[in-house]
């Protein structure tokens, strides 16, 4: 995998990769190359799945997730050049959110703006104590753009979400866990190693498994309850034919843990 200019990738254990938005200094705010670097990389892990069984996505250094996007940048865009540069976020977010590949956030100070909404790209999120959010596009004469108007709701249902997306308000790593949409509060030194340590979990299941899961709820979520039966059904019977379905239930009978191979 090659070097991109403003995200560090590593592989810190088996099966796992590691994405770091790596502007620290300017809290990993978004620029036009931050976004072609990030629609490369999920646009490779859509295109082989099979490369790797999770991701975690985090910010470098102890301040900042991400701050949004880099106003410095974009300050004298013509409206040509603003939707331009914004094509490319919406296209980034888009391979974010279609990655078949499970996604942990790891949000390690303040999210703010497309930094929230690179944290709503994930299958969930864990966060640092001194972690805040904020939607703050209404202060700015715009609103979210890369998904945040779709992603809130679900995650913390449509009034809460108004009052975020409306008010633009900061509100606390505590008031995102009791809403919903952070999972786990963790010490800002032990976030990384506590959401490796549940992606190590996910990347010893089954991957074929934890994709059609993944894929399966997404799916449920925009259509009636029958209609995702019927597809929880049809991503059910692709494990039947599986070495890994029949590797998981062998080593289940000689009492061993399973070896699957995504296949």
């Amino acid at each position: 995998m090659r070097t991109f200019d403003t995200v560090a990738v590593e592989f810190p254990q088996e099966h796992t990769v590691q994405v770091t938005l790596n502007r620290p200094e300017v809290a990993n705010a978004m620029n036009t190359q931050m976004g072609l670097d990030l629609l490369e990389l999920f646009d490779g892990f859509c295109a082989a799945p099979n490369q790797q069984r999770c991701i975690v996505i985090t910010g470098a250094g102890v301040k900042a997730f991400c701050a949004g996007g880099d106003l410095k940048q974009r300050n004298g865009m013509t409206d040509e050049q603003w939707q331009d540069q914004h094509l490319i976020f919406e296209r980034m977010v888009r391979a974010m959110i279609g990655c078949p590949v499970p996604i942990i956030a790891a949000v390690n100070g303040a999210a703010y703006a497309g930094g929230m909404e690179i944290s709503l790209c994930a299958d969930f999120i864990y966060a640092a104590e001194h972690a805040r959010f904020a939607l703050t596009e209404v202060t700015l004469g715009i609103m979210p753009g890369a998904g945040g108007t779709q992603t809130l709701p679900r995650a913390v249902g449509s009034r809460r979400a108004k009052e975020i997306l409306l008010t633009g308000r900061p509100f606390s790593v505590q008031q995102a866990y009791e809403w919903g949409m952070v999972n786990r509060i963790c010490k800002a030194e032990t976030l990384l190693a506590e959401a490796l340590d549940t992606a190590a979990v996910i990347a010893a299941n089954a991957p074929i498994s934890t994709r059609q899961i993944k894929q399966s709820v997404n799916a449920g979520l925009n259509t009636d309850l029958q209609t995702g039966m019927m597809f929880e059904i049809e991503a059910y019977n692709r494990m039947v034919p599986t070495e890994d379905r029949r590797e998981g239930i062998q080593a289940f009978n000689e009492k061993r843990k399973p070896v699957y191979k995504g296949r």
